[in-house]
């Protein structure tokens, strides 16, 4: 193996009051972490480009050296699942969530407060793939708030959908539900923006009628009582090939998008959610990917040039405005992952990528433009560093802008 590729789910933050005006990396404590960066160099690194606040699978796509408009979220969510298919399909990711009523509109949480089981995700599901519509249509619930749904049949992906502060690189938040639009006159793209909308109307009155929420609010319980769209996709991403790489990833973008790469992915069940303690359920699945992160390195890196692990969780605590857990995570995967690395690497000559595909600063609870720090373990000549924002400003890599870094590591040409 020459190389690894980390990614930190959004462990990009901005000076945090509760540490003094520092951030969450400044103050954890990373020797193992701080152990590469002193061996090697750092940067910074817009993962689309400056200005630009990217979602998610914007943001792998453009490190991974793709256009965009290469690719849909749905589309890469649901090809991480075991949905099959065929071209005109449209695929959605979707939320979960709480508003107060469809007539006010109001948006109480986006993600019903991180309390919704898998359990009750899938009763609920059962009920939303009763509705009658005048196409087939697909809904399944994937990890913790989130789920996928596909339309069956040959539909337009030109909408929008209908959370507006997902709309590709905006800074605003909205507190408003809102409907999905079509993009442009085509009378297909018009029949699919109303299609979604019927369905997301008669899924919120199935889903506010439901027996489990009531329940849910008898118990002081936010109910799931509405879903938000988005990442329309009707074509199969068109991304470059990644062919003599492994992933081991858990979430279902990042397997769709090792998949589409032409990745071989390995993945884990990720533990279920079975009461109300939402982080004590992200440390459960974090141990575990670290635990399966390790074992998929050691069994494969005699065969493959280069492995591709995305730890998803450390994104969480930014949206939650949880510094304090932002911390405890990159401690814990400091002293078992990155443990692991420090001792792994240097003797089997492995170079280690270490990044974030964006920031999501606490005190936003939201993703940002900012860049995102960068370390590349190389067996350099030891030179006292910590990896943070701002020493990886100052570091010999300097500024990177998506594709760049792989690129300038040597693990693509």
């Amino acid at each position: 193996m020459k190389g690894i590729f980390v990614i930190l789910d959004g462990i990009g933050d901005l000076p945090c009051k509760q540490f003094g005006e520092k951030t969450p990396l400044e103050v954890a404590y990373t020797p193992n972490l701080d152990f590469l960066a002193t061996r090697g160099e750092m940067g910074y690194l817009y993962s689309v480009r400056p200005g630009f606040i990217p979602e998610s699978d914007e943001a792998i796509v453009s490190i991974f050296g793709n256009d965009l408009i290469s690719s849909t979220r749905g589309q890469l969510e649901v090809r991480g699942t075991d949905i099959k298919l065929t071209r005109g399909d449209l695929a959605l990711r979707v939320n979960f969530a709480t508003i107060d009523s469809f007539e006010e509109g109001n948006i109480l949480d986006r993600r019903v407060g991180r309390t919704l089981t898998n359990q009750e995700a899938d009763v609920l599901s059962k009920a939303l793939n009763k509705i009658k519509l005048p196409c087939e249509f697909v809904f399944k619930p994937t990890i913790q708030h989130r789920a996928v749904l596909v339309f069956r049949g040959g539909f337009s992906d030109n909408i929008l959908g209908n959370d507006a502060t997902y709309h590709q690189g905006k800074s605003r938040r909205i507190d408003k539900i809102g409907f999905c639009k079509a993009l442009d006159d085509d009378e297909n793209s018009q029949y699919s923006a109303n299609i979604v909308n019927e369905f997301l109307e008669r899924a919120h009155e199935v889903l506010n009628e439901h027996p489990l929420n009531k329940e849910r609010k008898k118990r002081g319980l936010l109910p799931a009582n509405y879903l938000f769209i988005r990442g329309a996709g009707i074509e199969i991403p068109k991304l470059k090939s990644y062919a003599g790489w492994i992933s081991a990833n858990y979430m279902p973008l990042e397997i769709g998008f090792s998949r589409v790469c032409g990745m071989k992915n390995f993945s884990f069940e990720y533990p279920k959610l079975r009461n109300l303690d939402a982080y004590a359920n992200l440390y459960e699945g974090l141990a575990k990917a670290c635990k399966f992160s390790i074992k998929i390195l050691k069994k494969n890196y005699k065969n493959v040039d280069y492995a591709y692990i995305h730890l998803k969780e450390t994104d969480t605590p930014g949206h939650d405005n949880k510094p304090f857990e932002k911390k405890l995570m990159l401690e814990y995967i400091d002293k078992t992952f990155f443990k692991f690395l420090r001792k792994f690497a240097p003797p089997n000559k492995i170079k280690v990528v270490v990044t974030a595909d964006h920031s999501t600063p606490c005190n936003l609870k939201n993703h940002s433009a900012d860049p995102v720090p960068v370390l590349f373990y190389n067996d350099s000549i030891p030179k006292e560093k910590k990896f943070n924002e701002k020493e990886a400003k100052k570091g010999t890599l300097g500024r990177m802008v998506g594709g760049e870094l792989l690129k300038k590591v040597g693990f693509v040409r």
